[in-house]
């Protein structure tokens, strides 16, 4: 028999072994989480995808007037030889535009969201509208003007860049005043759209409105001297991202609103350039919120693979502890049907949850493996009443679990206090072993208690003395007369 302390080396060994099954359990997650990420974007993608709406920018063409060297065949009238002549005339030409941002630049956008699914999977999708406020400075760009440039205000146009027009349906509308202008695809292969304004002088500010689709994400840039942006939602479960985040905000059971107040200072773009910074905005100074879907059941298998090590060696321990210095102990084949159940744990869980959802999903696989290795306590390894402690055990062990992929926050504290108490524990059983002696006697537990039901040895006859066992001497005869 061999002595406790190997069999705690040899049950440790294969707790590490069990690495293998959970590992590639874990990876069984993976390709799961991978096909159904993929199905949302799919779904996403036909829907609408991320948007992210970046302007409207006021772009005004610019025209000057240069000086360039031309060369003129010249005829001498006299001779009539040919000479060539170069002299400096005036040509206009098109330069760098001028892109201003609006001063005032508010943003309501309010969605509805639904669920839309394919297969087993259910993706968040939105229904959103825009409503822009919007005023320029037209001042600020006379002051990019050289002396030999004239700005073409005739031609004036307002840009509005989205992620796809794919996405947009419903209103599509741009008002100045009591007048409504067109608005068109841009035509620069770039997704958007574009309104030719006219003379933007007569202008006192701009409303666009517009309807689109999209899924997952929906961001904005500030593009204003002083940005506001409100974001009105039904989704209950906002993630706020990017690179501000909002002033003030309140979520509930039935949504969210959330509300950005931006200054120009806190974002890298000129309100005036002959550069286009659209390509930047998007860039570096996006924000907005994702349609997050909290804790969904693959993040949860995932991290109970990941726990699964810790889980297959508390169940290890526990049957070592209880089971004593019996004369037939666990095998080690006993040890590794025990891991390969709880492996099969997480297996179970992810396939019911696509179904029936997480909750009665963990319920029914944490109550059948418990059930399992219970019984398997019970009859396989004969542990008699000490099965009790060995359900018990599992049945807390599953609760943590639980509580753990519950909160994603408290995961890595309850983990670690758990494995923390499980070691204490065992060191406290553990403390008056001998561990270099021979095997206890079987007849008594890990803790030296008498074992329950097994026989009581015998005590040992009290050996005689030398004295006892020696044959007495007959006793001397008189002598004879």
């Amino acid at each position: 028999m061999r002595s406790l302390g190997t069999r705690f080396l040899i049950v440790g060994l294969l707790a590490v072994l069990m690495f293998i099954p959970t590992f590639f359990v874990s990876l069984v997650v993976e390709e799961r989480d991978y096909l159904a990420q993929q199905t949302i974007r799919d779904i996403g993608r036909e829907w609408g995808g991320e948007q992210l709406l970046s302007g409207p920018v006021l772009i005004l063409p610019v025209q000057g007037t240069f000086q360039v060297n031309e060369t003129f065949t010249v005829t001498d009238p006299e001779t009539g030889e040919e000479t060539e002549e170069t002299r400096q005339v005036p040509r206009i030409r098109r330069t760098d535009a001028i892109f201003l941002l609006p001063e005032d630049f508010t943003l309501d956008l309010s969605t509805e969201t639904e669920i839309r699914s394919r297969g087993l999977f259910d993706v968040p999708v939105f229904q959103a509208l825009a409503t822009m406020g919007l005023t320029y400075d037209l001042d600020a760009a006379e002051d990019l003007i050289r002396s030999n440039e004239e700005i073409l205000w005739s031609e004036a146009s307002l840009r509005l860049t989205v992620s796809d027009n794919r996405a947009l349906r419903g209103v599509a509308d741009l008002q100045t005043g009591t007048d409504t202008i067109q608005l068109e695809p841009r035509a620069d292969g770039q997704a958007g759209v574009i309104a030719a304004l006219g003379d933007p002088r007569g202008h006192d500010g701009y409303t666009l409105t517009l309807g689109f689709n999209g899924a997952d994400t929906l961001r904005a840039t500030p593009m204003g001297r002083q940005s506001t942006v409100t974001i009105t939602s039904d989704w209950p479960h906002p993630s706020f991202t990017g690179a501000f985040l909002p002033n003030t905000r309140e979520i509930t059971e039935d949504g969210f609103t959330a509300t950005w107040d931006i200054p120009h200072l806190a974002r890298p773009l000129p309100q005036a350039s002959r550069q286009d910074h659209d390509a930047t905005a998007r860039q570096q100074s996006a924000f907005g919120v994702q349609y997050f879907q909290p804790n969904d059941f693959y993040q949860k298998a995932y991290r109970a693979a990941r726990y699964g090590i810790l889980f297959v060696a508390l169940t290890f321990l526990t049957v070592l502890l209880i089971e004593g210095a019996t004369k037939r102990p666990t095998h080690p084949v006993q040890y590794i049907l025990i891991g390969l159940a709880q492996s099969t744990f997480v297996l179970l869980m992810v396939s019911y949850a696509e179904q029936i959802g997480f909750g009665a999903a963990y319920l029914l696989s944490s109550g059948a493996t418990t059930a399992l290795l219970t019984l398997f306590g019970l009859v396989g390894l004969k542990l008699g009443i000490r099965t009790l402690i060995l359900g018990l055990m599992l049945a807390i062990t599953y609760a943590v679990l639980y509580l753990i992929l519950q909160s994603a926050d408290y995961a890595l504290l309850a983990g670690s206090t758990l494995a923390f108490f499980a070691l204490a524990l065992t060191m406290y059983m553990t403390r008056n072993e001998d561990w270099y002696s021979p095997p206890r006697d079987p007849s008594k537990t890990i803790f030296g208690t008498p074992r329950h039901g097994h026989p009581q040895s015998p005590p040992r006859p009290q050996q005689k003395t030398q004295a006892q066992d020696a044959p007495q001497a007959p006793p001397e005869l008189p002598a004879s007369p």
